[in-house]
């Protein structure tokens, strides 16, 4: 991307040349961050935030469907705080409803999401708008309230569980990934507790799960009462252990299922196999021709593994 303006806020971009063939791309909405997380370091690195003008959002989405893309994530450090500082009533929810207008967008996805800025208007946007996916990824961090205080994250366990069940109500076959730090400073095997339990409560399709590592500059590199490495790591591995076992036991519920897959390209891990996702995020890997790659095909579920699918592909006959 070209920069063509140096003007305070988001910089005007030059027009973005796709390459043909191109299934998803990500598209940048917004940059920096006003929220000051005690373990973040970005605002001190990108900065107050900046939102993108929303007709150069949609510029730049109109030209990568012009050019045979089917999947656009949009990307920024908080993209439900979009629009502040932009003239006029801009919201996040307003320009997910102007991109979903656009003809020939299969696929619109986000990342990434607080918890506090989650708004009734955008929770209601799921399984309203088409192109909108069936998937959010809201990080939690904790699930211990006195740990989600000394991370100024500016909500409570019971604010995300609420959040969890608007969510549900709105789009009951959506699936949620999130990011969860394990020994923050002062967490004790108490708060480690509840943050086991609210994986199991939430049913986390997927998370991220990171070892506290102090960053410089950030409030929490300097607290008190830092938890011990083997701990950290003891930690980490019981919850990835859950998280493995709770997200099986989700991609088995899904075996006979069909559903619509996204040809991304061929599998990392078994080069004669393509591999896909579906709408909801689970990677699907599958045999077929690569003439597949780029297009939206449907699939039975036939196998589940703790972070992929198997599938075969379902044909369907002719019309008479």
């Amino acid at each position: 991307l070209a920069e063509v303006s140096l003007e305070p806020g988001f910089p005007r971009l030059g027009p973005r040349r796709f390459s043909p063939g191109l299934v998803q791309t990500q598209v940048t909405i917004m940059q920096g961050c006003d929220n000051y997380c005690a373990f973040c370091v970005v605002p001190y690195v990108r900065g107050p935030e900046h939102s993108r003008l929303p007709e150069d959002v949609e510029a730049e989405v109109a030209d990568f469907v012009a050019a045979g893309g089917k999947e656009v994530t949009l990307l920024g450090q908080n993209v439900n705080s979009y629009g502040r500082g932009l003239p006029g009533p801009v919201t996040f929810a307003a320009l997910l409803r102007r991109l979903a207008r656009l003809p020939g967008l299969a696929r619109l996805r986000f990342a990434t999401s607080h918890p506090k800025d989650l708004s009734d208007e955008l929770i209601g946007l799921f399984g309203e708008l088409p192109p909108l996916c069936e998937h959010l990824h809201l990080p939690v961090q904790s699930g211990s309230n006195r740990i989600l205080a000394a991370m100024n994250r500016r909500y409570t366990r019971e604010h995300y569980l609420d959040l969890v069940e608007k969510l549900r109500r709105a789009c009951p076959e959506l699936s949620l990934s999130t990011d969860l730090i394990v020994g923050f400073p002062g967490e004790t095997e108490a708060d480690f507790q509840d943050t086991l339990e609210m994986v199991r409560e939430v049913g986390f399709q997927h998370a991220f799960c990171f070892k506290f590592s102090p960053r410089p500059q950030t409030r929490a590199a300097g607290l008190p009462d830092q938890v011990p490495e083997e701990v950290k790591a003891r930690r980490l591995s019981r919850l990835l252990a859950l998280q493995d076992e709770l997200t099986l036991k989700a991609h088995r519920r899904l075996l006979g299922e069909v559903r619509e897959v996204l040809v991304e390209g061929t599998s990392k891990r078994t080069p004669k196999e393509l591999t896909g996702r579906l709408r909801t995020n689970q990677v699907v890997n599958f045999p077929g021709p690569p003439d597949l790659m780029g297009q939206l095909v449907r699939m039975e579920l036939t196998a589940a593994h703790p972070h992929s699918l198997k599938g075969r592909r379902v044909v369907e006959p002719p019309a008479p």
